[in-house]
Order: structure tokens, then C-alpha cells, then sequence
């Protein structure tokens, strides 16, 4: 036998052994039992579908889920029979968690009043597509209550801020809520519900009787009261007022710039040119004058 016979037959031994014990390996391997590591699960009771606020809770609502022990949910319910019949506070979405923090208590019904915590009131205004800032107005977002009222004295209108810095509960009525819903369509707000103390609910009821009502949109972050002293018609039409000036970075007001009204320019004086200045050299004496222009 040659040398290049040897050589090939080195080779095809090799190559038969390698592919005998990678086709071992893998049955081998293939045989092995998947090791499963058990972790730790608790039961959550969690939304089956989205619940909104005022929701009286069925079972229909509710399903149970294993949820990871290590990573324990506040307020959390193992059993679905401990919800049913609790009014919903705040809007729940599918597969969200039920707490009790979102729940009411098993004796305060459903609907908005569980909503509403204790010293506080809720009173309804109604609005339209501009009183109601195009449609901003939503649950959540603070507003101030403007009214616009002629007074009695003198018949001229005023308007200014009654109650400032109110959280809206609700917009639209249930109906209104149910059939935008049900038809996947924006709702067209009609009234809206803002949660106030008691003697601001006793202002805006008297401002929505004598006068005409506007909601300010206002940012979250201010929680400043609002402070003006309301403007009349003449104030108004009056040329000279104060502006505010606002910080564009800081997005908020810095001062009030007083608007002065327009002065009259000062009189302009006629410009006089200066003399003319004539040197006169007569024999050894020199003499100035001035000769004007």
C-alpha cells in the first residue's frame, strides 16, 4: 500500500469515528430530562376586561392569575368573591391587578359616590364644546370656574374667578359615558362634574343661577390659587393694563408689565450753528471776531 491509499484511508476513519460520536453526543443529549425550575407563585385576582370608575363588580369582571410571589402586588386579592359587589374608584384595565385601593367598601355601593372623599362634595355644571375647553376637560385634569355676571348697581358686566385649582370627577353623563363606549366614538360632554368643599359648591351654584359659567384649563403642576380681582367692562376697553410676562423655559408667569399709554414726543429744538470765528492782522496787531451765520 502506497502512501496517498494510507493517507486516504487515515481519513476515512476519522471522519466514520466523528460523525459515530457526534451522532452519540446528540442521542445522549436528546435524552436527558428538561430540569424545570419552580418558582414560587401566589394567586391575583386581576381584570377580565376594562372596568371604568362607578363599575359594580361581578364575577364577570374578575379572573385569577398566578403571579410571582417574590414580587408581591399592595393591596392584592387571592379570592374574586371578596370584590364582588364593590364599586370600582378608579378605571381598572384588562389584566390590571384589583386592589382594594381601587375598590370601595363592601357597603358603599357603586357609582360616583364611593368617589368622593369624606368632606368633600360633588356638584355638576353644565357645559358646552367651548365652556368645556374644546374637549379637554376630562376626569383628572383641575380647572378654575370663571362666571361672568352683570351686576345690579350699574348694569355692567363682570367677570372673574370663583373657585380655583377643582379636580374634574367626570365628564358626560353615565348615558353619555355608556353610549361613547359602546359606539367607539369621542363623547360629546355635556356636563361635568367637579369635586369641591362645600362652600365652593355653594359659590358655583349661585354663579351657574345669576350668571354664565366658563371653565380655565389649568396645568397640573400649578397648584397655586388663582388671585385676580375679576375685570369690568370698562377696565376692559381701557388702553393701559397690566400684561403678564411669561418665562418660556420655566413656562410660567415672572411678573406683570404695566402697559404706559402712549406720551406725546417732546418738542424738537431748531438747531443754531455756531458763529463764525474772523482773525484780523492789521500792521503788528491781531485781532478775533465772531460774525454769525
Amino acid at each position: 500500500m502506497n502512501r496517498q491509499k494510507r493517507t486516504l484511508v487515515v481519513v476515512t476513519v476519522a471522519v466514520v469515528m466523528a460523525a459515530v460520536a457526534t451522532f452519540a453526543i446528540f442521542r445522549v443529549v436528546q435524552h436527558m430530562p428538561a430540569q424545570q425550575v419552580e418558582i414560587p407563585t401566589a394567586t391575583v385576582v386581576v381584570a377580565a376586561e376594562t372596568i371604568p370608575v362607578g363599575t359594580l363588580l361581578e364575577e364577570r369582571h374578575l379572573r385569577t392569575v398566578s403571579w410571582p410571589a417574590r414580587s408581591p402586588v399592595e393591596g392584592a386579592v387571592a379570592n374574586p368573591k371578596e370584590l364582588v359587589g364593590r364599586g370600582v374608584l378608579a378605571p381598572i384595565g384588562v389584566n390590571e391587578p384589583v386592589t382594594l385601593t381601587k375598590v370601595a367598601g363592601p357597603e358603599s355601593g357603586s357609582g360616583l359616590p364611593p368617589v368622593i372623599p369624606a368632606g368633600m362634595r360633588a356638584i355638576s355644571v353644565r357645559v358646552n364644546e367651548v365652556i368645556g375647553v374644546a374637549g379637554f376637560v376630562v376626569p383628572g385634569t383641575r380647572v378654575d370656574v370663571v362666571v361672568t355676571v352683570t351686576t345690579k348697581n350699574n348694569n355692567e358686566p363682570m367677570t372673574r374667578t370663583v373657585v380655583s385649582n377643582v379636580q374634574v370627577l367626570t365628564a358626560g353623563t353615565k348615558f353619555d359615558q355608556e353610549q361613547a363606549r359602546k359606539d367607539g366614538k369621542p363623547m360629546e360632554t355635556s356636563v361635568v362634574t367637579l369635586m369641591v368643599l362645600p362652600a365652593d359648591a355653594e359659590r358655583i351654584a349661585l354663579a351657574q343661577n345669576e350668571g354664565k359659567l366658563n371653565l380655565a384649563l389649568r396645568n397640573p403642576l400649578d397648584v397655586q390659587p388663582t388671585t385676580t380681582q375679576g375685570i369690568r367692562m370698562a377696565s376692559l376697553l381701557s388702553p393701559a393694563g397690566e400684561q403678564p410676562v411669561i418665562d418660556p423655559v420655566a413656562n410660567k408667569v415672572v411678573h406683570k408689565a404695566r402697559v404706559p399709554r402712549a406720551a406725546a414726543p417732546a418738542p424738537v429744538a431748531a438747531a443754531i450753528p455756531p458763529p463764525y470765528r474772523v482773525e484780523t492782522i492789521r500792521a503788528a496787531k491781531r485781532s478775533e471776531e465772531e460774525v454769525a451765520r
